[in-house]
């Protein structure tokens, strides 16, 4: 009877997993630009799962691309992937159509894995709008950057840890981001975060995050002094922390709020302070 009792439960936490994994979401794009008769346009596009990308009405030359996620958020074991290539003299800027929101997980992380690449003399804008986690959120993010050595890049991700409005706080969970750089084949930089456990008692710490609910970073490339001068410009009335720096050619301006809102307005001051376009979405 034991040995019946034993194999029914493996069979039902089989079950149980299969029904599981056939319910998570899926979701896919890979799209390429190129240029036709000195314009940006969509070359390749392949959709797949829960993942959609449209595209507004082009500009004179540049073209701007919209991500919707239609699950409506990443729970645990989902999973998304993006894969954008910008041809030669290209010009792009990515979004979102709102905030992607990460749900609580009591098993695997959600997965979200970034693939960016531009060729010579192309610019490509990633500025998709905020992450926010819910309590218990666990999430793995990878984004990878392949530039030439004369493309041009502007990044931007802000991670909100609770809808603090909401009266939301992140109290535990896993936030895992991987991020690498390179120009012209040459690593230029590598950074991975992970904070788990008690995320909240973390952010608490007055050398972690002082009591931040947000966090953004904003990668431009390339970046010198006089660049980082003109970003410094705009950071004295700023509502949270914001520190910027430059080196390997590219400048990275980090930023750390109390409040999601604030940290916004600070990354887009920094944004309008470099010269970049904001997308529509941004400015609602």
């Amino acid at each position: 009877m034991q040995a019946d009792n034993t194999t029914l439960s493996s069979s039902a936490i089989s079950s149980s997993s299969a029904i599981f994994a056939a319910n998570r979401a899926r979701g896919a794009v890979k799209f390429d630009v190129h240029l036709a008769e000195g314009k940006t346009r969509r070359r390749q596009l392949h959709e797949s799962g829960s993942l959609r990308v449209r595209f507004p009405s082009p500009e004179d030359h540049g073209l701007s691309a919209m991500f919707v996620n239609t699950a409506g958020g990443a729970a645990g074991g989902d999973r998304f992937d993006i894969d954008i290539a910008a041809g030669e003299g290209t010009s792009l800027t990515v979004t979102t159509a709102a905030a992607e929101k990460v749900y609580r997980s009591h098993g695997p992380a959600a997965e979200i894995n970034i693939a960016l690449k531009a060729e010579a003399g192309a610019h490509l804008s990633w500025l998709p709008q905020e992450t926010i986690l819910f309590d218990q959120a666990r999430t793995i993010r990878r984004i990878d950057i392949d530039l030439a050595d004369r493309a041009t890049l502007l990044l931007c991700e802000i991670v909100v840890f609770g809808r603090a409005a909401m009266g939301e706080v992140m109290q535990t969970g896993s936030f895992v981001d991987r991020w690498r750089l390179r120009r012209g084949g040459r690593l230029v930089f590598a950074e991975n975060v992970r904070l788990d456990g008690d995320i909240a008692a973390k952010l608490a710490r007055p050398a972690i995050g002082n009591g931040a609910v947000a966090i953004g970073t904003a990668l431009i490339v390339p970046g010198d002094e006089a660049l980082i001068e003109r970003l410094r410009e705009v950071t004295d009335g700023a509502g949270g922390e914001v520190g910027i720096s430059c080196w390997n050619g590219f400048a990275m301006a980090r930023f750390c709020a109390q409040d999601a809102a604030k940290l916004r307005a600070d990354m887009m001051a920094v944004l309008g302070r470099s010269g970049a376009m904001l997308p529509r979405m941004w400015l609602n």
